[in-house]
């Protein structure tokens, strides 16, 4: 029987890039899956290669429980990764990978934690998601495919946490912005327009937004940013040196907080830039808040690594995932502050410290 490293390491070597097919990983899981007695549907999601995996064991429609992963990495290319990013490395406790932490971890240990299982009472749901890394898309596709389907409301997502129990997350909107101006011989500029330059007119705009956006505050007890948190990611312009640019195009993120209005939030950008350039929405991830005080939460306690439970910064699939009557919770092993970094990591004792976590959760939820 392979070992919980083994398994890690053949999730590992599935370089699952949201922009490549995971069929052969999704092949795998469900494989294991169906191996512990598991129900596995498949849902196929937008994009060559991209599905949902929803494994069920235990009478459907009884109040058990979720356990909820995204398969997908982020990419490797341009980092300073010190050994092959899709080949588990050991250096003492430390296995070095892509996903090893964000959160192939978590699944791998989900793996271990189903076999064996006695008769179920109440129904245990493992699923597991393409695409989160960027947007949360297939999450998205399937709440449409599992609408008015009765699923347990207890919902484990197991994002690298450190092992603190998270109720809340911002979401994430991604806009493109775009200034256009008119092309001239760069030898007289004054005959075109600078799209480029009107740009950082944009920026300066944009600055001053997110100034505002961070007087108002909220969930200060929970967030350290306690406000919207915009980010300029990329931007985009001319075609020669010796044009005048009619266009500049601009990537720009920002996290709503749980209860604002993102299509509001997307007008106001809208109206500060009017005259300057066009604000499209490209996609919106959605925010999470799970009250305080849920049974998921009291069973976590004993486990957690701190008493307190607080919020992530990232958003998860629990924004769409509550959509279907969940109560999602953020709780599993490994460091967020690693993730999507070079020589991403996770502790082999934290690993096998899982296992029994979820054995324990499974027999207290669906037992």
């Amino acid at each position: 029987m392979s070992s919980v490293v083994d398994t890690l390491a053949r999730l590992v070597a599935s370089p699952t890039v949201s922009h490549r097919p995971l069929t052969e990983l999704a092949a795998f899981v469900a494989e294991r899956c169906e191996a512990a007695g598991f129900t596995v549907e498949r849902f196929v999601a937008p994009g060559e290669g991209k599905l949902n995996l929803v494994c069920s064991r235990g009478p459907r429609g009884t109040d058990g429980l979720v356990l909820s992963g995204h398969m997908d990495v982020v990419p490797v290319e341009g980092q300073p990764w010190s050994s092959d990013p899709f080949r588990l490395t050991a250096r003492g406790s430390r296995l070095v990978g892509r996903g090893s932490a964000d959160m192939k971890g978590f699944i791998a240990a989900t793996l271990h934690a189903i076999e064996a299982l006695p008769r179920l009472e109440r129904e245990l749901v493992l699923v597991w998601t393409c695409d989160e890394e960027v947007g949360c898309l297939g999450s998205r596709a399937l709440v449409q495919e599992l609408a008015g389907r009765p699923l347990p409301s207890a919902c484990l997502i197991g994002e690298p946490t450190s092992f603190r129990i998270l109720r809340m997350h911002p979401g994430h909107t991604a806009v493109r912005v775009v200034t256009t101006g008119r092309a001239a011989h760069s030898s007289k500029p004054d005959l075109g327009e600078n799209a480029i330059r009107k740009a950082a007119r944009v920026i300066d705009r944009l600055d001053q937004l997110a100034e505002d956006w961070k007087r108002d505050v909220r969930f200060a007890d929970l967030l350290d940013r306690p406000f919207v948190v915009m980010n300029v990611a990329s931007i985009q312009g001319g075609t020669a040196v010796n044009i005048v640019p009619d266009r500049c195009t601009l990537e720009v993120g920002f996290r709503a907080l749980p209860g604002m209005d993102e299509a509001g939030l997307v007008q106001v950008m809208r109206e500060r830039l009017e005259g300057l350039a066009t604000v499209e929405l490209m996609r919106g991830t959605p925010a999470m808040l799970t009250p305080s005080g849920t049974a998921l939460e009291a069973l976590l306690q004993p486990h957690a690594s701190a008493p307190e439970v607080g919020a992530a910064a990232f958003a998860t699939d629990g924004g769409n995932l509550c959509k279907l009557g969940m109560d999602p919770l953020v709780f599993g092993p490994g460091s967020i502050d690693v993730a999507h970094k070079a020589d991403e990591w996770v502790d082999e004792g934290e690993l096998y410290r899982t296992i029994p976590v979820l054995q324990e959760l499974i027999a207290r939820r669906c037992g």
